[in-house]
C-alpha cells in the first residue's frame, strides 16, 4: 500500500471549481480536499443540491476521490472570521447547521470524510464551558453523520480550544470513543505546535487516523508553508503515516498559495513524491538486511 495525494481547493480560490479540478487531477493527484465555501461549492446556495449533484460527476470523470474541509473564514460572517464556531457564545447552532450541510454535501459526493474544528474560546469562558459547547456540538454533527453515513475528522488547530493532538483525542474519549469520529492530523501543525516529533504524532493518532493535511511549517509559527521551506521532515512524515497502514487522502494545504496554485501544486506534487520514493526505500532497508542476513 501506498499514499494517496489530494491537494485542497482552497488554494485555488482565484479558479473555478470545475476548473480547479481539471487542474489538480492534469497534475497527478489523486484526490481533492474540498472547502465547502462561496468561491466554490457553496453550502448556503439555494441550487446547492444541483451544484453538488454536478460536482460528483465531475469528481467520477476525473477520477478524483474527495473529502470535505469546512474552514471557510467568512462563509457565515463578513466582518469575523470562522464565526461563529461550536464554542462561541452565541450563534453555535448556526455552525452547527453548517457542519450537518458539510456531512450531507459529503455523502452525495461520497466523500471520505469531513473534517472539522473547535474554533476559538472566547476571552473569560472556563474551560469546563467550552467543552460543554464542543460536547454538544460535536454530538449533534455526529447523529447527522451516523443518518448519512459518513465519517466524520475533528483536526486540532493552533490557538483554537482544541489545539493539540491529545485534546482531540480527549474529545474522542469524552463522547465514548465514537465509530463515526476520527481525527484530522495536518503535519505543519505538528511542528507548529505539538511537543512530539510529527512521526511521534502520527503514530500515536494512527488508530484514528481518517484525514491528513500536508504543508510544512516552523516551530510555533502557524502559517502554511511550501514543502522545504520549513521544518517537516517530510520522508519520516510519510513513513510515519506508511507505518501506520493510513489509507485515506492525504492533501496539501496551502491556502494563501492561490496566486500561483498550479505552478505551487505541481511543485508540491513532486516534493511529495520524491519524498515518499525516499520513505519507501527506508522502509524497505530492514527486510533487506535480514534477507542478507538469512542468506549468510
Amino acid at each position: 500500500m501506498s499514499l494517496r495525494f489530494g491537494y485542497g481547493t482552497n488554494g485555488f480560490g482565484s479558479h473555478r471549481l470545475d476548473d480547479a479540478l481539471a487542474v489538480i487531477a492534469g497534475l497527478g493527484y489523486e484526490g481533492v480536499a474540498l472547502t465547502v465555501d462561496h468561491p466554490h461549492l457553496d453550502p448556503f446556495a439555494p441550487d446547492l443540491g444541483a451544484r453538488t449533484a454536478a460536482v460528483r460527476r465531475r469528481l467520477d470523470d476525473l477520477g478524483l476521490a474527495v473529502v470535505i474541509e469546512t474552514g471557510a473564514r467568512y462563509v457565515m460572517d463578513p466582518w469575523h472570521k470562522h464565526e461563529p464556531t461550536l464554542v462561541s457564545e452565541h450563534d453555535r447552532e448556526r455552525r452547527v447547521d453548517l457542519l450537518c450541510r458539510a456531512v450531507r454535501i459529503g455523502a452525495e459526493l461520497g466523500a471520505e470524510a469531513v473534517s472539522f474544528w473547535s474554533g476559538t474560546l472566547p476571552p473569560g469562558t472556563a474551560d469546563q464551558q467550552g467543552w460543554d459547547r464542543l460536547l454538544a456540538g460535536v454530538e449533534a454533527v455526529l447523529s447527522e453523520a451516523e443518518r448519512c453515513e459518513v465519517t466524520c475528522a475533528f483536526e486540532p488547530e493552533p490557538g483554537m480550544f482544541v489545539d493539540r493532538l491529545d485534546s482531540a483525542l480527549e474529545l474522542r474519549r469524552r463522547l465514548g470513543a465514537p465509530e463515526r469520529l476520527g481525527v484530522t492530523v495536518d503535519i505543519g501543525h505538528l511542528v507548529c505546535n505539538e511537543t512530539e516529533t510529527p512521526e511521534e504524532c502520527v503514530r500515536a493518532a494512527g488508530p484514528w487516523l481518517a484525514n491528513v493535511q500536508l504543508d510544512d511549517m516552523l516551530r510555533g509559527v502557524h502559517e502554511h508553508l511550501e514543502f522545504g521551506d520549513g521544518e517537516v521532515d517530510l520522508p519520516q512524515t510519510l513513513g510515519a503515516l506508511l507505518d501506520v497502514g493510513y489509507a485515506g487522502l492525504a492533501s496539501v494545504e496551502l491556502p494563501r498559495h492561490g496566486h500561483a496554485a498550479p505552478v505551487v501544486a505541481a511543485r508540491s506534487l513532486e516534493a511529495l513524491s520524491s519524498a515518499l520514493a525516499e520513505a519507501e526505500t527506508a522502509r524497505e532497508m530492514p527486510s533487506r538486511e535480514e534477507e542478507r542476513s538469512a542468506a549468510t
